[in-house]
């Protein structure tokens, strides 16, 4: 059932005339319903939004174009799909418990965790942990798209950040700045006439004086680069790293399991993918299986270390 929230949200958004709004807030209601096993209702609300039938098209010219920055996700992973350290487990599960406990915590005057830096090489799990926590809250995913954001005109940028953090106030969601060292990089290397420094200085503004009830989390891969005076703003920060060799083994047995047979996994496979990032040890899996489908043979071990070399040799072609 749709908190009086929600409902407050979806009335002032009709009145307001905000379609885009009005949706997003539904879909919300949507993977809530679905989180609660209320598969029926969800399939439902999905269905009426995603009507052509009720698509309207205003005769207004709407001159605020500040969603163009924003694109929705649909987040389908759980907390079980997540490969990681113990350690960052836990903190997933807290953000996640203090989130649906936050009325009580702010009763008794604290705010739960919602700013975090995730850091790591790419395929680690960054994005995926921000799925996980929209899917696991019940919540809509957004991607800032920092190529739209990010302009060539002095100010400009500034003043989308502004819209982008207005619409994070307005509508509770998980907000994902990808790629974040595009803004978050250290002032003193700024050689652009001080414009990329303005911009940092306006993100951290307003990530600072943000009290709104969405999660914020900033994903990057050099976190050598980025600024110092980031790390205090973020609740938390999330450091991943490539698989260990019980993770792999967690991979392998997530994806695989029941699909092949158990003598495919072994210690030379294991070992051989040492190296690989989780999403590289994903792609092995699918190649196997769509193998084994379209051949219509059986997984073998030869075939898995075949894949596993292929991502390997990948990875020369880019260092070439």
């Amino acid at each position: 059932m749709a908190t009086i929230e929600q409902i407050k949200s979806l009335m002032r958004s009709h009145f307001e005339n905000d379609n885009e709004k009005f949706k997003t807030i539904a879909l919300q209601i949507a993977a809530h319903e679905a989180k609660l096993g209320h598969t029926s209702s969800a399939r439902d609300i999905r269905d009426i939004v995603q009507n052509p039938k009720y698509s309207t098209k205003s005769k207004i010219v709407k001159l605020n174009n500040r969603n163009e920055m924003l694109e929705e996700k649909i987040s389908d992973f759980e907390l079980r799909d997540l490969v990681v350290t113990e350690s960052i487990s836990e903190k997933i599960k807290r953000i996640i418990k203090e989130y649906q406990k936050k009325e009580l915590l702010r009763k008794n005057g604290l705010k739960n965790r919602s700013k975090f830096l995730v850091t790591g090489e790419p395929g680690t799990g960054k994005t995926m942990t921000a799925s996980v926590i929209a899917n696991e809250l019940g919540l809509t995913l957004y991607v800032i798209q920092l190529d739209k954001l990010i302009t060539k005109y002095m100010g400009e940028t500034s003043v989308k950040l502004r819209q982008v953090f207005d619409f994070i106030n307005e509508v509770n969601a998980v907000y994902l700045f990808d790629e974040f060292d595009a803004i978050g990089s250290d002032r003193s290397l700024d050689n652009d006439v001080g414009e990329m420094r303005r911009i940092l200085n306006s993100f951290l503004q307003y990530l600072e004086n943000d009290d709104s009830h969405s999660i914020i989390i900033a994903a990057t891969n050099n976190p050598d680069i980025l600024d110092k005076a980031l790390f205090r703003r973020f609740d938390d920060v999330f450091e991943y790293k490539l698989p260990d060799i019980e993770q792999i083994i967690n991979l392998y047995n997530m994806k695989l399991k029941g699909l092949a047979p158990d003598n495919v996994f072994t210690e030379e496979v294991f070992n051989a993918s040492i190296g690989l990032n989780h999403s590289d040890i994903v792609k092995v899996c699918e190649d196997s299986i769509k193998n084994s489908i379209l051949e219509d043979k059986e997984i073998t071990e030869e075939i898995i270390m075949t894949f596993i070399q292929d991502r390997k040799e990948l990875y020369l072609y880019k260092e070439a």
